[in-house]
C-alpha cells in the first residue's frame, strides 16, 4: 500500500470513529483538557459500559492513548494523540480574569505553562504549587531559557496564596488535579508526566514540547471579552 493510500486509510478510520455522536462527544471535552473515563462518563451522563466501548474504538483508530496517574495507580485518564484533529475545531472556551497553573511543587511544569502561556498567548497567568519546592528546579530553568523564556528561580508559591474568585484553573499533573476539590476544583486538567521524576535534560524538554502543544492547542478556542463585543 502506498503513502497516499495508506494516509487515505487512517483519515476514513478517524472520520468513522467520530461518526457516532457520543464518541464526538467525547473526543469534545478531551480536547481541552485529559480526564478519566469516569470523569467522562458524570461529564457526559453516559454509563460507564458505553463510554468504555466508545473509548476503545476512539483508541483503535489512533486518536486517544491511556496513562496511569502518578498519583491514584488506579486511575487512567485518556488523552488526545497529538495532531490527529488538527483539522478539528474546538469548543469555546469562555475567557477568565487570569490563568492559573497548578502542579505539585510548582518547580517545573506549572512554571514552564505559565512562562509559555505568557509568551504565546500573554494576559494575567501565574502558577502555584499544593507543596510547593522551596526553587524552581534547575532543569526547568534550563529548558525555559534555551526557549528564550526566563523562570524566577525562587519564585515557587502555595496556590492558597495564589488562587482568588476569577482564575481558570489549569491543573498540570494528576496528584494536584486529584487534590483540588471542592470549590478551587480546576476547570482543566493536562496529566503531563512530572519530568523531576526522571530528571534529565530529555525529559524535561519533552515537558515543555507537551505544554507548548497543549498551549498551542488552546489558543484558537479562546473567548475573549472583545469575542462579545
Amino acid at each position: 500500500m502506498n503513502a497516499e493510500a495508506s494516509s487515505l486509510h487512517v483519515r476514513a478510520r478517524v472520520h468513522a470513529a467520530l461518526g457516532d455522536p457520543a464518541r464526538l462527544a467525547i473526543v469534545d471535552a478531551l480536547t481541552l483538557g485529559d480526564a478519566s473515563p469516569g470523569e467522562i462518563a458524570a461529564d457526559l451522563g453516559m454509563p460507564t459500559n458505553l463510554v468504555a466501548h466508545h473509548v476503545s474504538v476512539l483508541q483503535d483508530a489512533g486518536l486517544l492513548v491511556r496513562a496511569r496517574s502518578e498519583g491514584d495507580r488506579r486511575r487512567t485518564y485518556l488523552r488526545l494523540v497529538p495532531g490527529v484533529l488538527s483539522s478539528l475545531t474546538g469548543p469555546r472556551l469562555e475567557g477568565a480574569e487570569r490563568v492559573v497553573f497548578v502542579c505539585t511543587h510548582n518547580s517545573a511544569r506549572s512554571q514552564l505553562a505559565a512562562a509559555l502561556w505568557r509568551d504565546r498567548i500573554g494576559g494575567e497567568v501565574a502558577s502555584a504549587g499544593t507543596v510547593p519546592a522551596q526553587r524552581v528546579h534547575p532543569r526547568a530553568v534550563r529548558v525555559a531559557h534555551e526557549h528564550g523564556l526566563a523562570l524566577d528561580p525562587g519564585g515557587t508559591r502555595h496556590v492558597d496564596d495564589v488562587l482568588h474568585q476569577g482564575d481558570l484553573v489549569i491543573a498540570v499533573c494528576d496528584n494536584a488535579h486529584e487534590d483540588l476539590t471542592g470549590p478551587i476544583r480546576p476547570r482543566l486538567h493536562w496529566s503531563v508526566p512530572d519530568p523531576a521524576r526522571v530528571d534529565t535534560d530529555e525529559a524535561f524538554e519533552a515537558t515543555y514540547t507537551d505544554l507548548a502543544d497543549r498551549i498551542d492547542r488552546i489558543a484558537p478556542v479562546l473567548t475573549t471579552a472583545a469575542d462579545h463585543g
